[in-house]
């Protein structure tokens, strides 16, 4: 094979070598005027053609472009980023293939790990889905007790205790973390930590029944609960997975049909 047959691409700083034959298997895309040099995006650069894209997804690119077919590793999940670079090849065969992959319905995933222990209970909710773990955000509210300052109106009141409303802590945008009870080690009872979820309004000190009501709402918002398992034997972490699948949205042109308009003859015209 003669150097001549060959064509070297630099996409996005990684090179590739392939046949001339084997960029121009679809003639009306992109990367075959490029060849022709009927594109000016592309230059030559060094002996080799610079495209300035991104260079690991073109290796698909180029492995549909040898074998005509759509092979990706099981855990491959960039289909649209993939497909943005068939549009932009213009390769719309390609483009029809991954369309059934963009509307498979994809499951989301919620782990809550939960550790109990003496008077206290810990709470750390993992979501696949950023936007199930800002919904559970906004619903969770820790209350912590907080003594008040004594008073004197000619009696001495002695502090009372009020409730601070946090938030639960975010790591990160897949996890939060929250926890309620008190410490049994200290020997007054402040520092009681309270757990309230809305749409209910109670506040609860309890892990167990905490648990519960954290798991009802996941169920109202349409999880299962796939499976339960200790994640550790030492500290007895329990492991409760949910998992939501979404049907993908369908959109239905609006056909509806415009209201028939009947004319009625006025009584003069109308022939005895």
């Amino acid at each position: 094979m003669s150097s001549q047959e060959l064509v070297t691409l630099n996409v996005g700083g990684k090179i590739f070598t392939t046949r001339f034959s084997t960029i121009k298997q679809f003639p009306a895309s992109r990367l075959a005027r490029m060849l022709d040099g009927r594109d000016q995006e592309f230059k030559m650069v060094g002996g080799q053609i610079f495209v300035d894209r991104d260079g690991d997804l073109f290796s698909f690119i180029l492995d549909f472009l040898r074998t005509h077919q759509l092979l990706l590793p099981t855990d491959f999940s960039d289909y649209l980023r993939l497909q943005r670079e068939a549009l932009f090849y213009e390769l719309h065969s390609l483009v029809d293939l991954l369309n059934p992959y963009l509307l498979q319905p994809r499951p989301a995933l919620v782990e809550v790990h939960f550790l109990s222990r003496n008077t206290q209970a810990f709470f750390r909710v993992f979501g696949s889905c950023s936007k199930t773990i800002e919904m559970l955000t906004g619903r969770i509210t820790v209350f912590t007790e907080q003594p008040s300052a004594p008073t004197w109106n000619g009696n001495f009141f002695p502090p009372q205790m009020t409730l601070l409303p946090l938030p639960p802590q975010r790591p990160s945008y897949h996890d939060l973390v929250f926890q309620c009870g008190s410490d049994s080690t200290t020997d007054n009872q402040t520092g009681v930590r309270y757990v309230s979820i809305k749409p209910d309004n109670r506040k609860l000190a309890n892990g167990t029944n905490v648990l519960g009501l954290l798991i009802d709402t996941l169920l109202k918002e349409g999880f299962h609960l796939v499976s339960t398992r200790t994640v550790s034997s030492e500290d007895k972490t329990e492991c409760y997975s949910f998992e939501r699948i979404k049907s993908p949205e369908v959109l239905i042109m609006n056909e509806t049909p415009k209201p028939e308009t009947i004319i009625i003859p006025e009584q003069s015209q109308i022939k005895k």
